[in-house]
């Protein structure tokens, strides 16, 4: 079951070099994770400081 980053995202940049896999990338006004690339390591979720990153 792949992350998803919901609206507490502050879009700070910090996830996307905690993916081992790069399936994060800046969207319009938040990061989006890539569902099909995310391989569900929770390294994004420990790394956001605002609980944006959540299972689906």
């Amino acid at each position: 079951m792949a992350h998803y980053i919901n609206d507490n995202c502050s879009n700070c940049g910090t996830c996307p070099d905690y993916c081992p896999v790069g399936a994060i990338a800046p969207g319009d006004g938040i990061h989006i994770i890539d569902e099909d690339a995310c391989i569900d390591c929770g390294a994004c979720e420990d790394c956001c400081a605002n609980d944006a990153i959540q299972i689906r």
